[in-house]
């Protein structure tokens, strides 16, 4: 059934791309395999997945070390700063960074493990209490703080659009990100890169893709409702 799902949301991905006259091969399907077993994971691998989002640090360095090294893991949830030691060198995309004493504790956590680890800084475009990230107009100054950290490198952006009933709600939230990203690539800071947009879940990837995501994060779509212990 995972298999199945899969290659039904990557034709959808491929359609939207159509869509949007948009190259397939510039969107990337990250497979939210959060709180699902590894059995589930191989699975979607089967299909051709290869990029898994987890939401807590601590499962995605249990699976990290469980499965296969080709696969790529992105850490998309909420990261504490105690957590940011365990990711460093197993997470190859962190996109939840929205602050600035978090972007520092995973620039000194890189310095002592000597590796560059890619973020990306999350806004909270549509200003949900319920939601991480910053406020579109303090995005920049984050961004330009953040830059000047050692041994990270800001690919980008992402953000969490509002849970609705019609995807269609959640385009100007897309284009608002999008816009920024533009507005930011404009500036020409250093160590800073717009090329990654981390925008759109199960719900709404589909629009997310033609107003510009570049990553979808797709969950319940791949891998079903039900919460598996695991």
């Amino acid at each position: 059934m995972v298999a199945e799902n899969y290659k039904e949301v990557m034709g959808k991905v491929q359609r939207a791309c159509e869509r949007s006259g948009r190259d397939a091969g510039e969107v990337t399907l990250i497979a939210v395999s959060k709180t699902k077993p590894v059995s589930m994971i191989r699975e979607a691998m089967e299909a051709g997945a290869r990029v898994f989002g987890e939401n807590k640090a601590q499962e995605l360095c249990e699976k990290y070390e469980e499965l296969p090294k080709d696969l790529h893991w992105h850490m998309i949830g909420h990261l504490q700063r105690n957590k940011v030691k365990y990711l460093v060198e197993r997470a190859e995309l962190i996109h939840s960074v929205d602050s600035l004493r978090l972007a520092e504790e995973i620039s000194k956590e890189a310095m002592k493990k000597q590796v560059t680890v890619k973020i990306l800084i999350e806004v909270n475009v549509a200003e949900e209490e319920s939601k991480y990230g910053v406020r579109l107009e303090e995005a920049e100054e984050l961004i330009r703080a953040a830059a000047l950290l050692p041994n990270i490198c800001i690919c980008g952006l992402m953000t969490i659009a509002p849970c609705v009933e019609d995807p269609e709600e959640n385009r100007p939230i897309f284009r608002s990100l999008k816009k920024l990203a533009v507005d930011i690539k404009m500036k020409n800071i250093d160590n800073v890169h717009m090329g990654v947009l981390s925008m759109g879940m199960t719900g709404d990837y589909e629009v997310a893709i033609e107003e510009g995501a570049t990553m979808v994060r797709v969950g319940t779509g791949i891998f079903g409702e039900r919460n598996y212990e695991g």
